[in-house]
Formats: C-alpha cells, structure tokens, sequence
C-alpha cells in the first residue's frame, strides 16, 4: 500500500479521535443544557393539546338516502310475515372523491414546526453517535490473552452507542409513519364525511405526536446524559484498556 494512503488513513483516524474527545468534554455537555433549554419553551413546556388541532377542511355533504323498501312502489308491504319477507342487501360505499370542494387537507401546521425543529436533533444524535463508536472501535487494542478487563468495558460502552444510534435512526421513522397514518385516516374522512369518529381519529392522531415529539426531544436529552456519564466514567480504561504494568504482574 502506497504510504500516501496510509498517512491519509492515519490522518483520519487521528481527525477522529480529535472531534471525538472534543465531542465528549465538551460537544455533549452544551448539547445537553441546549435541549434542556428547549424543553423549556413554550413550543415543548406547555403541552396543551388544543394548540394542534385543526380543521380539516372537509365539509359535510348532503347524506344520500338508501330505499330499502320491499314493494314495487316503494311502500313496505306491511300484510307480508316478516319472516317471508325478501331480504335486500344494501352496501354503502362512502361518498366517491373525485374532488374537495374547500381545496386540499394541509398537513397540521404546528406539528409541521415542531417537527422542522426536532428532525435536526434527532440526526445529530445519529450523527453523534456514529463518530463516538468509531473513537471506541479505533482504541479497541489488539486481541491477546489476558488483561481483557479494559477491552470489556470499551466493549460494552461499544454496545450501549449502538443501541442508541439504533433509537434515534427509529425516531425518523416514527415521524414518517405518523403522515402516512394520518394520510390514511384523512381519507377516510374524506370517503365517510358523516362519521365523526374518522374525525375525531385525526385529531387524537395530532394529539398523540405532539406528546410523542416532546418525548422524543426527552429521549435524545437523557441519551447524551447517559452516553456523556457512561464515557466520562470510564474514560480511562476507554484510551488505555490495558495498563502498562501488567507483566510486572507475572
């Protein structure tokens, strides 16, 4: 290998380790009082679920009568037993949309905001993430016989990263699966305008990703705590997992 290449990968393990150790002194301890901050604010503190309601924008229509009448005019015939009576079966389908008269259903506007903030924290934690599990598999020494204690501590910090890299990647799929839910539920309204439990669906679909946003703002601030507790505490057997005295043990 040439050694232009290797003093460039070298170059990039020692960036690393750089922004990693920046990252664990100071990078997670501003980020921590940042979202503490922001939990703070109106948008996350208050949590009052009527500031995510919205209309929907999709009127009632005039309902259409169904004749279920059995004689030919129209009128029951009441001389007839009811247990000889013909049976017709009526299946309503919905109202068929080829179009909404008020225009088209907005997504919820203020989701809409706390979503354009919390997106950016949740992929800085992902990103975060990624660069301190690499800092640990970068110090990780050589496999050998004995004094592995060090080595089991980076590798369980190892573990508890990804298993954090692995929650925030699913916080960006929560918020996905939260349109297309919410996109199913409005089409319903849409199709059954007269049913006001689709409607009311809508809105404890709203109610519940508000809550579930400001959990999630919670979760990425408890994870730095955590991840920034976990690596301060074993900062040293993380950079050197094998202590230089150990054949004077033998």
């Amino acid at each position: 290998m040439p050694n232009d290449t290797i003093s460039k990968v070298q170059e990039y393990k020692d960036s690393l380790i750089t922004k990693a150790e920046f990252l664990i002194t100071k990078g997670f301890p501003e980020k921590i009082v940042e979202l503490n901050e922001l939990l703070s604010t109106p948008m996350f503190n208050e949590r009052n679920f009527s500031e995510v309601h919205q209309d929907l924008n999709i009127p009632v229509v005039d309902p259409v009568l169904v004749n279920n009448h059995d004689g030919a005019g129209g009128e029951p015939d009441n001389n007839q037993p009811a247990t000889k009576r013909a049976r017709l079966d009526v299946n309503i389908t919905g109202t068929t949309v080829l179009s909404l008269p008020n225009g088209s259903v907005s997504c919820n506007k203020p989701l809409c905001e706390m979503i354009k903030v919390v997106k950016p924290i949740i992929r800085k934690l992902v990103e975060d993430s990624n660069l301190l599990k690499m800092w640990i598999s970068f110090m990780i020494p050589k496999i050998e016989d004995g004094n592995n204690f060090g080595v089991s501590i980076q590798e369980d910090t190892l573990a508890e990263i990804q298993t954090v890299e692995s929650e925030a990647a699913a916080f960006f799929d929560q918020i996905s699966r939260y349109f297309l839910s919410r996109a199913k539920v409005v089409s319903k309204v849409a199709k059954y305008p007269h049913i006001d439990d689709y409607r009311r669906a809508v809105v404890e679909l709203d109610e519940k990703e508000y809550l579930s946003l400001w959990l999630v703002v919670c979760e990425v601030r408890n994870r730095y705590s955590s991840l920034h507790d976990i690596v301060i505490k074993n900062l040293e057997k993380l950079k050197k997992p094998r202590s230089s005295n150990a054949e004077s043990l033998y």
